[in-house]
């Protein structure tokens, strides 16, 4: 048997696993939930928020590597693009999401026009508007999407420089429509919770989350696909320096942005605003940031600024992992509150939903991964990543 054989054989086993994983956890979620239909709506919500960064922080990042270029997105570009031709399943597991907007959304009970603060914001914060603008999200990154690995194939069949230009000419406007669609999305699908408070810089931090997540989950695909054809000739610790560069990029970007939006909050010390902050900095929620502060910034900061950390791939591996999972935590952190503002409660539907959704997105994933060469034939940058330092 062929290595590209056993591959696949591997991409199989694993795709019917996760496909088997992810059914079973939906319906056990579903069944944990049963006579508690909150409980299932607000699990399922945590787990979609979580896997839906994954494709729409790789659509941004294969977009900024078309726009600007270099080596180091040559080993991610197949999985970041994988990634994003998940947009229609994620599109369709939204339905859950549409149908139980009453559940979540206090603005969507008839009792919201009772509330001075949110009745003046119900024109823009109504069931029927929401999954409109919902729909308008999925169109945009799933022609994104369409248009990155359409001119991306036909760059593998034909080689001709025109297409590396149509796909570097739409990185920007391209940067732009994804930035406008998670501001609003981030606005609609987690702030809206907590539909009397506000915050100008928070879709900004769900693009650094999303842009972590991804990039991670790719270095961590690269990691266990780098032993083999034709990956084995590309991948070289240098090229994991530079993704670990990027890595320490977005993990101070996410502090920043953190404590940034904190320190305009506390000095300005508006009862509209700090009761956001006011629930997640006491009791389990404040110990949760700390775990949040800890793992998701200073030590990956410290790791990552060692230079022959980045360069072995077993370590950046566990760098990567532990941000994927630090990224869960903090999405749990920014959304379940709104629901148990006095403390995080465990349910077994919150591992059950990321399990059922990750499942499904997984299988999906190999699906696309596994149908396209692991590596882009007449990537620009190909031949500077096959001379890339060792």
């Amino acid at each position: 048997m062929s290595a590209e054989e056993q591959l696949r054989l591997q991409f199989d086993r694993v795709q019917r696993g996760a496909l088997i994983a992810g059914l079973s956890g939906l319906l056990l979620c579903a069944a944990g939930s049963w006579g508690h239909p909150e409980q299932f709506f607000r699990s399922y919500l945590l787990g979609f928020l979580f896997w839906m960064g994954i494709p729409l922080g790789s659509i941004a990042i294969a977009l900024l590597h078309h726009l600007t270029g270099g080596q180091w997105g040559v080993p991610v570009r197949r999985p970041l693009e994988a990634a994003t031709r998940t947009f229609p399943l994620m599109a369709a597991l939204f339905v859950p999401v549409a149908l139980g907007i009453n559940r979540l959304y206090a603005w969507a009970r008839p009792e919201a026009a009772n509330d001075e603060v949110v009745r003046v914001k119900l024109r823009y914060l109504n069931p029927g508007f929401f999954v409109a603008r919902s729909v308008i999200y999925f169109a945009v990154c799933i022609v994104l999407a369409w248009l990155i690995n359409k001119w991306s194939l036909e760059q593998d069949r034909t080689a001709s420089p025109r297409l590396a230009a149509r796909l570097e000419a739409l990185g920007g406007p391209g940067l732009i429509l994804y930035g406008i669609v998670v501001t609003f999305s981030a606005v609609d699908w987690v702030m809206s919770l907590e539909p009397t408070w506000f915050s100008t810089i928070y879709g900004l931090i769900f693009m650094v989350v999303q842009a972590t997540q991804a990039l991670a989950f790719a270095v961590l695909v690269v990691r266990m696909l780098a032993g083999h054809e034709p990956l084995a000739g590309v991948v070289k610790p240098q090229q994991f320096n530079d993704l670990g560069n990027l890595l320490l990029a977005f993990v101070m970007l996410w502090a920043y942005l953190g404590f940034a939006q904190f320190l305009i909050i506390w000095s300005g010390n508006l009862k509209d605003e700090i009761t956001w902050y006011a629930s997640r900095a006491s009791g389990g929620w404040a110990a949760l940031a700390v775990i949040l502060i800890v793992f998701h910034f200073a030590v990956p900061f410290l790791l990552l600024l060692i230079r022959d950390l980045k360069r072995k791939t077993q370590v950046i591996a566990r760098i990567a992992g532990l941000l994927i999972l630090m990224s869960l935590v903090d999405v749990y952190w920014l959304v379940a509150p709104a629901f148990e503002a006095h403390g995080p409660r465990f349910h077994p539907t919150h591992l059950l939903a990321v399990v059922g959704i990750g499942g499904l997105w997984l299988a999906a994933f190999i699906r696309e991964l596994k149908g396209r060469p692991l590596v882009a034939l007449h990537d620009p940058n190909l031949e500077g990543a096959l001379q890339h330092g060792d």
